[in-house]
């Protein structure tokens, strides 16, 4: 019987891949791995932090700069990148006017518990920006979407939220969860969990609006939180109607909608809300939002802000299990307003989008050129090739589209061709300081490697 095909591949073709650019990889980072040996084991795992396990080489590079979109590691190799930090560094590594501001500010000093004018300025660029939300920071956007989800249960006095199979919404406890025979469950692998998370969280699949009128109609549920786009697994696009029906949806059962835009600020300037004009009841974007310096905004409607107010008037004194002691720190409102004022612009947007759309053909083309089964799939200026046929509905259809051995191979593959990509995922993203030589060399390389492994076996 014939060995079964991954992604249109045999088995020992991607094994052979894998080791081919591990051994080539290794060979060429020998200052990296000595210091690895030398200094690593301090740190829980080798790593300072542990998910920096999920790149799949045989170890990790050390940076010694990053300038726009290159960095260069401690062995001397100049890399394109197209990971940006996941997002963090999606407007380019250290812009010029984050840059500057950075260094005015911590002349000021760095943290005061109390505002500065920056801080007037960032909230009005937000709302230019974004909408007219009523504004709150965090210091990730982990921290805003569980400030959001407190603020929903206070306001609806109901216990549960709504997210979709597949999602993350970062470390965020009550929505770890997951649909398994079409109920929801605690996420398998979630480290230390004792509680049941299912009695707050509902999971439904994406695009499936029966699924969530369903979920809604149960009358428990405080909110939905979303993506616009589904990122966090192979990415998943909204039908036709989908965000229209969950914004009516939402409405009739008295389920607020809370639109998590940390990956999908790619789409455009103001997010994927702003260019697709969505009205949520609470905003939340982080990662990339103060130029990379730790940071995360979320924000409120004037009317959602009114039942919060009154909720927040009738709560005994104590602590509220929100905000933290570092967050809205003076550092953080001065490289908003840099990145809000200087560097998130409509013509930086515009260069992005360009360059996204000719890597995104580029990837096509070479993916049909080989007569792969996969597809690509474009968000502004957030690309992602998937290693299986598309397009993709819903959260289930996205996990059985990974194939984590395939796409480890390709990763390191890639990098030693020069062109880092995201470890989770085959993302890429294009910063304004990206240059159409490099998507051109990632489209090269990207082509190169296709060859090698879709390539008609020899004869002797």
């Amino acid at each position: 019987m014939a060995e079964p095909l991954i992604a249109g591949l045999r088995a020992e073709r991607i094994e052979a891949l894998r080791q081919r650019e591990a051994k080539r990889f290794a060979a060429g980072r020998s200052k990296a791995k000595a210091a690895l040996e030398k200094g690593a084991s301090v740190f829980l795992d080798d790593v300072p932090m542990h998910w920096m396990k999920d790149w799949p080489m045989p170890f990790l590079p050390l940076i010694a700069r990053a300038r726009g979109a290159r960095i260069t590691d401690t062995d001397g190799y100049e890399i394109d990148d197209f990971c940006l930090g996941d997002t963090g560094s999606m407007f380019g590594h250290s812009p010029a006017p984050v840059a500057r501001a950075i260094r005015k500010q911590a002349g000021r000093g760095l943290t005061y518990m109390l505002p500065t004018e920056a801080a007037l300025e960032a909230g009005r660029l937000l709302s230019e920006r974004f909408g007219a939300f009523r504004w709150q920071i965090a210091t990730t956007a982990t921290d805003a979407n569980r400030f959001a989800l407190r603020v929903a249960r206070a306001i609806t006095g109901r216990p549960k939220i709504l997210v979709f199979n597949g999602c993350y919404h970062g470390t965020v406890d009550d929505v770890m969860v997951e649909l398994s025979g079409g109920k929801t469950r605690t996420r398998e692998g979630l480290l230390g969990q004792v509680a049941d998370l299912a009695s707050g969280a509902v999971c439904c699949e994406f695009n499936d609006l029966a699924g969530v009128e369903a979920a809604l109609a149960q009358g428990d549920v405080a909110a939905i939180l979303t993506e616009p786009v589904m990122t966090n697994s192979c990415m998943v696009l909204p039908e036709a109607g989908f965000h229209d029906g969950l914004r009516s949806l939402s409405r009739r059962y008295g389920a607020l909608l809370i639109m998590d835009e940390t990956h999908t600020i790619s789409s455009g300037l103001g997010g994927y809300t702003g260019v697709h004009s969505l009205s949520p009841d609470m905003f939340v974007v982080g990662k990339c939002v103060a130029g990379g310096m730790p940071t995360a905004v979320w924000g409120m409607t004037e009317a959602l802000a009114a039942r919060y107010l009154a909720a927040n008037a009738v709560r005994a004194s104590g602590h509220s299990g929100m905000g933290t002691t570092l967050s809205a720190n003076p550092m953080q409102f001065a490289c908003l307003t840099a990145t809000l004022s200087e560097v998130m612009t409509s013509k930086a947007y515009a260069h992005m989008e360009k360059l996204a759309e000719r890597l995104a053909h580029g990837l096509a083309d070479a993916i049909d050129r080989h007569r792969a089964p996969w597809h690509v799939v474009r968000v502004g200026a957030r690309v992602e090739f998937i290693c299986a046929p598309g397009p993709l509905r819903n959260g289930s259809e996205a996990a059985r589209a990974h194939q984590p051995a395939l796409e480890a191979a390709l990763h390191v593959a890639l990098l030693n061709r020069g062109c880092l990509i995201a470890p989770f995922h085959n993302m890429m993203l294009i910063s304004p300081a990206t240059k159409k030589r490099q998507v051109d060399r990632l489209i090269a390389a990207f082509d190169e490697v296709l060859t090698g492994l879709f390539a008609a076996p020899t004869t002797n």
